[in-house]
Parts: C-alpha cells; sequence; structure tokens
C-alpha cells in the first residue's frame, strides 16, 4: 500500500530518488516565434526525432540546501511503499501571487504507469488548495514530451514559454522552456 504525506526534511533518499533526474523523449516541440508590429505569435510543433531525445542531470549541492528550506513550508510531499520513497513532490510557495511552484516531481521507475502521479499531484493540488493558492506552476523543456502529456492528463496547461531561458540560442531547435500552470479551486 502507498501512503503519501508530508516530507519533514531532505535524506538520502530523496537524493537518491532525484539522482536519477532526467528523461527520454521521441519527440519534442519545436518552438518558433513570428514577430510583428501588429502580431506576435509563438507556436509549438511537435516533431518526431530519431534517434531518440536522452537527458541526464545532476543533483546539485545548491539544490538540495534550497530544497531543505523549502521543505519547512510543510507543502512538499512524498509518496512512500511501506517506508520506502518511491514518488516525491518539492514545491515552493509563493505568497505575492498565490502560487505553488513545483521544483521537482519524480516517481520511481517501479511505480510509473500505475497511477500514483495523478494521486501524488492531485494531493499536491489539495494541500496547495488549503493553502489558500490559486495555482501550481512546474518548468520543463520542451524536449521533454512524456513529462508536458504527464502534466496535461493531471490538469495542467501550458501557461507561458520562455524562448531564452536556458540559453539565448533556445529556440527553435533547442531546448525551449516551457511553464505549466495547473489552476486551482473555483
Amino acid at each position: 500500500m502507498i501512503t503519501i504525506r508530508t516530507l519533514e526534511n531532505i535524506g538520502a533518499d530523496i537524493i537518491d530518488l532525484l539522482a536519477v533526474s532526467g528523461y527520454t523523449s521521441t519527440a519534442k516541440y519545436r518552438v518558433q516565434k513570428n514577430e510583428a508590429h501588429e502580431r506576435t505569435m509563438i507556436t509549438m510543433e511537435l516533431v518526431a526525432l530519431d534517434p531518440p531525445y536522452v537527458k541526464t542531470w545532476p543533483v546539485l549541492d545548491d539544490d538540495v540546501e534550497r530544497y531543505r528550506r523549502v521543505v519547512q513550508q510543510a507543502l512538499s510531499l512524498g509518496a512512500y511503499a511501506d517506508d520506502r520513497l518511491v514518488g516525491v513532490a518539492i514545491a515552493e510557495r509563493q505568497d505575492w501571487n498565490r502560487t505553488l511552484w513545483v521544483w521537482e516531481f519524480h516517481i520511481a521507475e517501479t511505480q510509473k504507469m500505475m497511477g500514483l502521479g495523478r494521486r501524488l499531484m492531485d494531493a499536491l493540488a489539495d494541500r496547495a488548495t488549503e493553502a489558500g493558492l490559486r495555482v501550481m506552476v512546474c518548468e520543463t523543456q520542451s524536449t521533454n514530451v512524456p513529462a508536458i502529456e504527464f502534466y496535461r492528463k493531471v490538469g495542467f496547461e501550458v501557461g507561458s514559454i520562455d524562448l531564452s531561458y536556458y540559453s539565448n540560442d533556445d529556440a527553435p531547435d533547442g531546448e525551449v522552456a516551457i511553464f505549466m500552470k495547473r489552476k486551482l479551486g473555483s
């Protein structure tokens, strides 16, 4: 049986789950901007990739220290099979605009495609609503189509696109930052 509960600290189990951060995608969104005086349009076009795109990233000490502070807000959650961590959502409250930023969201490979991601995200949404927040926000990459598809399935939509979040050469064929948002409450 899997239980979801508040994270109380960032321990070795969480760092181990974050250490396998990454994804493989057989497609990406090509993001283009057409700008003129009377109209600016940004479009996302799904294109196949051959070979697939593989991305991994390390867990940085600075991130771990920031997450240790973030979990003190009591909005981050862990999913546990008995006492083994199998999912994590590290989220930070932003009071100035009543948002919950989801900085990390990971499900163990052994638990993927079993509904745990939806359960964890819905529990996070419930926690955010109870805290009086109006929207959840996460950032992903145009190359991370599996994440974009998951976020859409659990109620997120594309809220904004940043064409130079990672570098000055992100669009149209590099990684472009996609900010997904899920509105909460009525």
